[in-house]
């Protein structure tokens, strides 16, 4: 008699496996689409409607990920998409895509990694493979899922099968494809890591086995820790060439002519995005564990969340330069994304800033053709509705604060026409004329 093992590895061989994804967001709705796409039938699971609803009738909420593809698909009976967790049952391969935030005081939230594992423990059939990609601390898949999943006596590598595999997903860059992206997989026994390479060796091109889940989840924090420090380093820097009189993107790009030894980081506004900004809290959470201080870590984020209140100090002095104060200034910062040419809110350093402006009296107008309204986030942070972006709308500022470099963004247009340009992203660094409205922060 074959054993689970045996059953699962020949359906996923055969593509005949259904595979579900709890959490159609930015690292699900990507991994649902290249599954389907390689002849996989593919079981969508989120609690909001209205992303159903929206994928149903094929309206996709990420920008840079279609879904017109998803109507043909429901019709074929090749996709399933639902709120009920009990659509499991049917499930070979489960993948957690949840979100994984950060608590009020810097604490990791494993609510819905909790929530989500708990459903399953409720309703997966033995031999099934579930595969954590949700972003978390090392030993939250031995320590807190692990467990869940072994309720009644199941044992991992036997009854069901259990792998961290991190997302590594950038939206938006058109230079790295996701199946282009090696797949980092870390099984609880070898024969977990084994069907984990079948499954999503289907759709990347290359998967990394590492030795056990906390090195495939600490090889995930390790990158993103990586870009926050380099980031945390160029805006000191940054801060730093401001009081010297000095470009540091013309230092940093001269920099990079190195060919061996430099890797050129950009400073910005902030930090956004879901990963780089929380990340390395959940390390610095994990290392007090052990009685290990990651000051270097902590400094980091320290100085990255600190960038606002900087950039709100470099506009208050561009405005003194024309003998304006902030208060009773119009502002219009040009970008809410957290980064360029996708409609991306989370964590992004625009709404602090907006909400630190008008803090100290500025009258706040925002543009970005990506996000064309900003819900309420509490008391301090009001409904937003983006503006047009015209020459009157320019004019009309005291100040125009470029935030995010939207590739649609003309910066000879806004040089031209506004009177003052504070540009956090060197959007204007190249440009000839009106050097004089020009402020670097």
């Amino acid at each position: 008699m074959n054993s689970p093992y045996d059953i699962l590895h020949h359906s996923l061989s055969q593509k005949s496996a259904l595979v579900a994804i709890i959490g159609l967001g930015y690292v699900g709705m990507p991994l649902a689409t290249y599954f389907h796409r390689s002849g996989f039938r593919v079981l969508g699971v989120d609690l909001d409607e209205e992303k159903l609803a929206a994928l149903r009738s094929g309206r996709s909420y990420l920008n840079h990920l279609p879904a017109d593809w998803i109507p043909a698909a429901l019709e074929a009976e090749t996709l399933f998409l639902t709120s009920d967790y009990s659509a499991l049952r049917d499930a070979d391969a489960i993948l957690i895509c949840v979100p994984t935030p950060l608590g009020k005081h810097r604490e990791p939230d494993l609510s819905h990694i909790i929530h989500a594992t708990s459903q399953i423990a409720c309703f997966f059939k033995r031999g099934t493979l579930v595969s954590l990609e949700s972003t978390t601390y090392p030993g939250t898949t031995t320590e807190v899922v692990l467990p869940l999943l072994s309720k009644g006596g199941r044992v991992a590598g036997k009854d069901f099968f259990l792998v961290f595999s991190p997302e590594r997903e950038d939206p938006g860059n058109k230079s790295h494809a996701l199946s282009s992206i090696p797949k980092v997989i870390g099984g609880v026994t070898p024969q977990c890591a084994a069907l984990a390479q079948l499954l999503y060796g289907a759709i990347f091109t290359e998967t990394v086995p590492v030795s056990q889940p906390a090195a495939a989840e600490l090889c995930k924090l390790l990158e993103n820790i990586f870009r926050s420090v380099n980031i945390a380093l160029v805006n000191e820097l940054k801060m730093l060439c401001g009081r010297m009189g000095l470009d540091i993107w013309e230092i940093i790009d001269a920099a990079a002519t190195k060919p061996f030894g430099f890797m050129p980081f950009y400073p910005g506004p902030g930090l956004g995005g879901h990963c780089i900004p929380i990340d390395p809290f959940y390390l610095t959470w994990k290392a007090r564990e052990y009685g290990f201080a990651t000051r270097f870590i902590e400094l980091s984020g320290e100085i990255n969340t600190s960038m606002p209140q900087y950039v709100l100090s470099r506009c208050m002095q561009a405005l003194n330069m024309t003998g304006r104060p902030l208060r009773g200034s119009r502002v219009l910062v040009l970008g809410a994304a957290y980064k360029k040419d996708i409609n991306d809110l989370r964590e992004s350093p625009s709404i602090p800033l907006m909400n630190l402006l008008e803090e100290n009296g500025a009258i706040v107008q925002y543009n970005d053709p990506f996000i064309p309204h900003i819900a309420a986030m509490g008391a301090n942070s009001p409904e937003r509705n983006s503006i047009e972006l015209t020459s009157a709308a320019l004019k009309d500022s005291d100040l125009v604060l470029i935030a995010t470099a939207h590739s649609c963004y003309d910066p000879a247009f806004i040089v031209e026409h506004a009177p003052l340009v504070v540009d956090t992203r060197n959007m204007t660094g190249k440009l000839p004329e009106n050097r004089h409205k020009i402020v670097q922060a």
